[in-house]
Formats: structure tokens, C-alpha cells, sequence
């Protein structure tokens, strides 16, 4: 039996259609090898969006062809954002590949393999849109979590972003076809459901003619046994009062929003091809906070935008002061290939942007510090993830932290919580971006 390898890379959106690959294969035959260097065909699951994440693809890749020239394994297959972006590059530029695969052709995957075993070398795209994200896929996150795509590709055509390119235009899955999948993954025993897309506040604009964001949180927070539902990636321009009322009101609805602004000065978001401006984005997070009890803000910025000066980089670090994030991202700049900012005048130097975005990082750092100082003698709900056999301590997360993007809380425990488990921890002191307790 041929054993398949998969490395995903990237974002969780990437992940959930390397699960469903993985699915598919499963049912055709293939035995999934749960590490990848021990497999006969190993898949790369690319990441192609910004320089950092390209190189680390092409890193993976060349790793498994070196495995592949010792005989360790027998095909290296590209799939993902890099697949569907570079088409002919990859063969060209690496022809120990045996195949590269765009994002509409991931369903085919099981007879790609058979014709790299009969001698073909296979370059094959098809139409983003038949790109499925159905519920179909071998979960590869903690038994505890899962992550449920609500949506494909985007329309906002922000100007430093090849997204729309790489994944097509905004395309949304179903409300019933949603709603199935959170009671099937809640039966399984999944307690916390993250709900993703390119723009979750879109949702279901394309096929109701309105987004419906608010009312698909409304219809999960009903289903039984999930414990928390998170959201990431939503617009600051489509944040409604209505869904500001399902965060405050929802029983598992955790009060974190990730609402990615990605700078506050007006001329920067022009020339980025996205609305807003300061006074409206302080507004907004005042608005979210005064009608959301311990909402937990989260963002990402861009430092180094071709055309940004010092007062307008100096403008967005007061900004990370007056707003206060509780979790911030910031990005240097990476001008991409075929995207309209990457043509833009006043292209600043690599160590210039990387110089600004460390800047912002430590400004946000001292906003960390003081907030999770005041966090010292209160008690976290966490929910345990593992054991550090280095730090001699559990550690977890709690609402306020989301998988693979944010801190953790260590712990100790008397008694050892089990991995999936949500147990109470009192907090004691700081560590960095992380917080230290006990268990209680």
C-alpha cells in the first residue's frame, strides 16, 4: 500500500484543504503516513503569500527532493498557494518534482499519484472555483479543535495582496452546509470551532445577497456541546452593530475578534485600496469594547508600505498606544509579483521595513506587559494542550488566545489535566507574551 506524506503550510485555510486531500486519498486506497519523511509520496501543501512564506516552501520542498534523490521516498507533489502561483517555475526551477497541482485540481489528487507511478511528470490546474471545502477531511488539529471554512478566495483586491489571484474570487459555502459540520465535529467531541476565511465578515454575500455572518454565529451558538466558537480575519468596514450584539450576547461565542486594520493613517489605506482611517478605527474599538464585557482585540499592521514616511510609520505607532490591541501581528512589507503595490514609487529598503515592523512589535510588547500584569491573581479558564517536559509544566490556552497565533499559559497542577481538558488556573506572574499559574 502507497503511504502518503503531507506538510501544510501557512495558514489554517491551507490546512483544512490538506485535510481534505488527505480524506480523499484515504478512500482510494492510500495509507496516510503521519510523518512525512517515512512516506513513499510526500505532498507539500504550499504557502505562497508573502517572501518569508515562499521561501519556506521552496526550503520544504527542495528537503523532501533531497530524501527523494537518497531513495528514501519515492515522489515529491507541490499543491497549495506557490503551486497555483508559480505553475511552470516549480518544474522548471525544481524537476526533481513529480507533480504541481493547483487548488482546483486537489480532488484528483489519488490519480496523480498513479500516474506518477506509471512515469508521467503532471503540471495540472483547473478552475479556482471547483476548489472544494466541504466537510469531508481527517482532522489534523487536537481532538479538542477544529477548524470549519466558511469561505474561498476574496474580492477586496487590497493593492499589496495577491490572494485574489492566487484563490479566485469570494465564493461562500452554504449556511446548512456549515451549520452540519459544527453538530458532526460537536458529536465527535470537538469543543472548539474556529470559523475561517479570507474575510469572514463577507460571508454569505455572494449567494444571499447580504453577509450573514451575525446569523450564522447566532445558529452555532445553539449547537450542543461546543464549548467555544472563535472567528478570525473580520473587516473593520463590515463589523455592524448587529454582530457586535451576537458577540456580547453568545453563550460560546468567545469575545475575541480578530479584526485585521493593517495601518491607521488615511493616505497609507488609499494607496492599500482599503477604507477608514484612524478616527474611525478608535471608534469602532471603543464602540467594541464599551458592548462586548472582556472582549479580547486582535490585529494585524504592515510596517514599511512603499510611500510611507516617518511620520506616517511614527502616526501608527501611537496608534498601537491609543488603541491598546491585546494581540498584534505586524508584517515588513513584501512586495509581490503582479500585485499593483509592488509597482508603487517609494519602495523602501528591506532593513528599513523590517527595522519598522520590530519597532511596532515593541511597541506593542510594553502594551502586552501592562495588560497581562493586571491579569496577575485572577483565575483563567484554560484548556490544557499539553505537557512541557523542559519547563516541568502544563501548559494551555484561554478565550483570549487563538491556536498557533497567540501565547500560552503555563501551568502547574496537582492533578495532571488530560490534553483537551478545560480546566481553572489562577495566574501568578508574566513570562514574555505568556502568562504563569496554577492550577485551582
Amino acid at each position: 500500500m502507497t503511504r502518503i506524506g503531507m506538510v501544510s503550510l501557512g495558514c489554517p485555510k491551507n490546512q483544512v484543504d490538506a485535510e481534505r486531500m488527505l480524506a480523499l486519498l484515504k478512500e482510494e486506497g492510500y495509507e496516510i503516513a503521519y510523518d512525512a519523511a517515512l512516506s513513499d509520496v510526500v505532498i507539500v501543501n504550499t504557502c505562497g503569500f508573502i517572501q518569508s512564506a515562499k521561501e519556506e516552501a521552496i526550503e520544504t520542498i527542495l528537503e523532501f527532493c533531497a530524501l527523494k534523490k537518497e531513495g528514501r521516498i519515492k515522489a515529491v507533489v507541490v499543491t497549495g498557494c506557490l503551486a497555483e502561483r508559480y505553475r511552470d517555475e516549480i518544474l522548471h526551477e525544481m524537476p526533481e518534482v513529480d507533480a504541481v497541482v493547483g487548488i482546483g485540481k486537489n480532488d484528483e489528487l489519488a490519480d496523480i499519484i498513479r500516474k506518477i507511478y506509471a512515469g508521467e511528470k503532471v503540471l495540472t490546474f483547473g478552475d479556482k472555483k471547483d476548489l472544494c471545502f466541504d466537510e469531508h477531511r481527517i482532522l489534523s488539529t487536537p481532538p479538542n479543535l477544529a477548524y470549519i471554512k466558511i469561505a474561498e478566495g476574496c474580492n477586496n483586491c487590497c493593492s499589496y495582496c495577491a490572494i485574489p489571484q492566487i484563490r479566485g474570487g469570494f465564493r461562500s459555502r452554504s449556511f446548512e452546509s456549515i451549520v452540519n459540520e459544527a453538530k458532526s465535529l460537536a458529536q465527535r467531541g470537538v469543543k472548539e470551532i474556529v470559523l475561517i476565511a479570507q474575510d469572514t465578515t463577507r460571508y454569505g454575500e455572494d449567494i444571499y445577497g447580504e453577509p450573514r455572518l451575525a446569523e450564522l454565529l447566532e445558529e452555532l451558538d445553539n449547537i450542543e456541546g461546543l464549548k467555544w466558537i472563535r472567528t478570525l480575519y473580520m473587516y473593520p468596514e463590515r463589523i455592524t452593530d448587529k454582530l457586535i450584539d451576537v458577540f456580547a450576547g453568545g453563550k460560546r461565542i468567545v469575545a475575541y475578534m480578530d479584526i485585521p486594520i493593517q495601518h491607521c493613517d488615511r493616505e497609507i489605506l488609499r494607496k492599500m485600496n482599503r477604507p477608514g482611517d484612524e478616527s474611525k478605527l478608535l471608534q469602532l474599538i471603543c464602540k467594541i469594547r464599551q458592548r462586548v464585557p472582556g472582549v479580547i482585540l486582535r490585529t494585524t499592521l504592515i510596517a514599511g508600505f512603499p510611500g510611507e514616511s516617518e511620520e506616517q510609520f511614527n502616526s501608527l505607532c501611537e496608534f498601537v498606544k491609543k488603541a491598546g490591541f491585546d494581540r498584534l501581528g505586524c508584517f515588513a512589507y513584501s512586495p509581490e509579483e503582479g500585485t499593483p503595490a509592488a509597482e508603487f514609487d517609494g519602495q523602501l529598503d528591506d532593513d528599513v521595513r523590517e527595522h519598522r515592523a520590530q519597532l511596532v512589535y515593541d511597541e506593542q510588547a510594553r502594551v502586552m506587559f501592562r495588560k497581562n500584569e493586571t491579569r496577575i491573581g485572577k483565575t483563567l479558564e484554560v484548556v490544557c494542550e499539553g505537557f512541557d517536559r523542559y519547563a516541568e509544566c502544563f501548559f494551555g490556552r484561554s478565550y483570549m488566545d487563538a491556536p498557533e497565533i497567540d501565547g500560552k499559559i503555563f501551568f502547574t497542577a496537582d492533578e495532571k489535566p488530560c490534553a483537551g481538558e478545560f480546566v481553572n488556573v489562577k495566574i501568578t506572574d508574566t513570562l514574555d507574551f505568556d502568562l504563569l499559574g496554577e492550577r485551582v
